[in-house]
């Protein structure tokens, strides 16, 4: 087994057309241009995709692989997931090659590959460079090509980085570097997963709001602060697809997307000191009025070398746990501690600024000066709340939900019923009471 590390980025033909000679600026060996073909497959009941995993045979030079990757992680375009590699004679599946503990528990696997069948392939022409950078090897893959289901299509037009040999945060600053021309964005789709989404039929996604945070039962502070930056994370890369495949909610979603990012750095802001986040909140302080424009267009912005360096800026920041740097064992301790119990004290926090704000009628010009205090509070109670079931929280959270639609779509007429209805719900955690 290996463990893949990899950064998947989406290329303009202008990108892909810089990058030999960007390669040049480091030590690299390059490899001629190679075709690929991968055909992957499934079960009629979709086994593996259920399970996370994703089957292939891959083609090159008449010879064959089967490769078995199963369930991973993804941080941004950060792709993390074990992978099985087996050379095999023919392009026919031989899954008893594969290690036998691998399988989920019961699985038949001579019943299971006689149930397996071509779902979708993927057909691209490869050109790659083995780089040395710092003290690290990376191969930087250069792929265009299509992947295929049925007769639905789509382009690949895609750079990787893979690490083959020393540190993740290498991949991540030689990403940065490159991010510089513009031409790329972070994709956290890969081939499989827009194989599986043409297999479906390719239907519209649709925009989603922004879900409360469950993190694990007993986690810790700083277990909930990881899944909140990467559940916003994964908000912002859902919704730049949909944006950039014309759904102008995306770039609303975004929008809350770095909100979220914001707030929970202040949220964790008595834990993790302000110097340690000070870069990433420099990227955000330069994409937000970009974001905010009424003339951002999507193919401009999301290709753009701001737009990218924020994103790497915050995965990089995640996957190094960079803020450790700046913390001592005092610090440290508390960020160790019940995950539950400062959201308890936090939740309080957040309720007593909501009503600081809104605890007397206001004019309507008064109401919309507070709508950044409401939208910052209501994610901190995205961030916050997911301890408790949703019954519970759900009445007070749309309560104060409601204003904000109120107050962003500028119905006046609806302002101060909002604003008295939001403070009449009683506070559904721990020691709940607001002072």
């Amino acid at each position: 087994m290996t463990v893949e590390i990899e950064l998947k980025f989406i290329a303009t033909p202008q990108a892909v057309a810089a990058l030999p000679a960007q390669m040049a600026a480091w030590p690299h060996q390059h490899s001629a241009p190679q075709r690929l073909t991968n055909i992957y497959f499934e079960s009629a009941d979709n086994f593996l995709r259920r399970h996370d995993m994703g089957l292939r045979i891959r083609g090159f030079d008449d010879r064959y692989e089967m490769t078995l990757k199963t369930a991973g992680t993804v941080v941004g375009g950060l792709h993390q997931r074990p992978e099985y590699n087996v050379a095999i004679a023919t392009p026919e599946l031989a899954l008893s090659q594969l290690p036998a503990d691998i399988w989920p528990q019961g699985c038949d696997v001579a019943a299971l590959q006689q149930q397996l069948q071509p779902l979708f392939r993927t057909d691209f022409v490869r050109e790659k460079w083995v780089v040395t950078y710092n003290q690290s090897l990376i191969e930087v893959g250069l792929d265009q090509g299509e992947v295929r289901a049925g007769e639905l299509t789509e382009a690949i037009c895609e750079i990787e980085l893979e690490l083959q040999q020393g540190e993740t945060q290498d991949v991540l600053l030689l990403a940065a570097e490159l991010a510089q021309q513009g031409g790329l964005r972070q994709g956290s789709l890969s081939k499989a997963a827009r194989g599986y989404y043409l297999a479906q039929g390719a239907t519209a996604r649709e925009a989603r709001p922004l879900p409360v945070l469950h993190a694990p039962a007993k986690a810790s502070v700083e277990q909930g602060m990881i899944a909140g930056l990467e559940l916003a994370l994964d908000h912002w890369q859902y919704h730049e697809e949909l944006w950039l495949r014309g759904d102008a909610a995306g770039r609303l979603a975004i929008a809350d997307a770095l909100v979220l990012i914001r707030q929970a750095l202040v949220v964790f802001g008595g834990l993790v000191p302000r110097k340690a986040s000070a870069g990433l909140r420099s990227h955000l302080s330069e994409l937000e009025p970009l974001l905010d424009a009424v003339d951002a267009e999507a193919q401009t912005l999301c290709y753009s070398p701001i737009y990218l360096q924020c994103k790497l800026a915050l995965t990089s920041w995640l996957v190094s746990g960079a803020w450790r740097a700046f913390i001592d064992a005092k610090a440290q301790a508390k960020l160790d501690g019940s995950f539950k119990r400062f959201c308890d004290i936090m939740l309080g926090r957040s309720a007593a600024d909501l009503k600081e704000g809104f605890s007397r009628p206001l004019s309507d010009d008064e109401f919309q000066e507070q709508l950044p205090r409401l939208k910052r509070q209501l994610a901190a109670f995205t961030l916050l709340s997911g301890a408790y079931a949703d019954a519970l929280s759900e009445p007070y959270l749309n309560g104060w939900r409601e204003l904000l639609a109120a107050l962003s779509g500028r119905r006046q007429g609806w302002y101060e019923s909002c604003r008295k209805q939001a403070l009449s719900h009683a506070p559904f955690w721990l020691n709940g009471a607001v002072r």
